[in-house]
């Protein structure tokens, strides 16, 4: 069953319940998202987004991940 930018959204909220965050693309697949989150601060970007792929608690691994491609954008809030 393809996965929902919403249940994306829904699992990088669990981990970073106060973040900024944005998912977009509605083919199952292949997502954007952009997560602002205060907790980032002074890590980096690598950092950052470890983080947020730890979130999705599987979803991205190996051939069989529901989540196939994800562009991610990271940062603290200014």
């Amino acid at each position: 069953m393809p996965i929902t930018a919403a249940e994306i959204e829904d699992m990088i909220r669990d981990a970073f319940p106060e973040a900024q965050i944005t998912v977009e693309g509605n083919d199952g697949a292949h997502f954007a998202a952009q997560v602002i989150d205060a907790s980032f601060k002074g890590m980096n970007r690598v950092q950052q987004q470890r983080a947020v792929y730890a979130a999705l608690k599987g979803k991205m691994d190996g051939n069989h991940g529901e989540l196939h491609a994800l562009a991610l954008t990271t940062r603290a809030p200014e």
